[in-house]
């Protein structure tokens, strides 16, 4: 297994042990990155109108098409090591 890959487990792990909630925006790329990173580019339909929450992390994610699966794991780690 890569040294990003192992860096990227140990911080969606670490995500369980934050002392405090990030903010909305914050969760809302920890979301997009995680999704992109595990998943990549956003094919998902877009939820309608009244999901306003399923909306936001729609658009968060969409936001990082074309980010490769290493990028979004760099990006999600060190965010997350800003946070502990």
């Amino acid at each position: 297994m890569s040294d990003l890959k192992t860096a990227f487990e140990a911080a969606v792990s670490a995500t369980q042990e934050l002392t405090q909630r990030p903010d909305n925006q914050t969760l809302l790329k920890i979301y997009a990155l995680y999704k992109q990173a595990t998943e990549g580019d956003n094919t998902a339909t877009k939820p309608g109108f009244t999901d306003l929450v399923g909306r936001a992390k729609w658009d968060a994610w969409a936001l990082l098409k074309g980010t490769s699966a290493d990028e979004a794991m760099q990006r999600y780690t060190e965010l997350i090591d800003t946070l502990e």
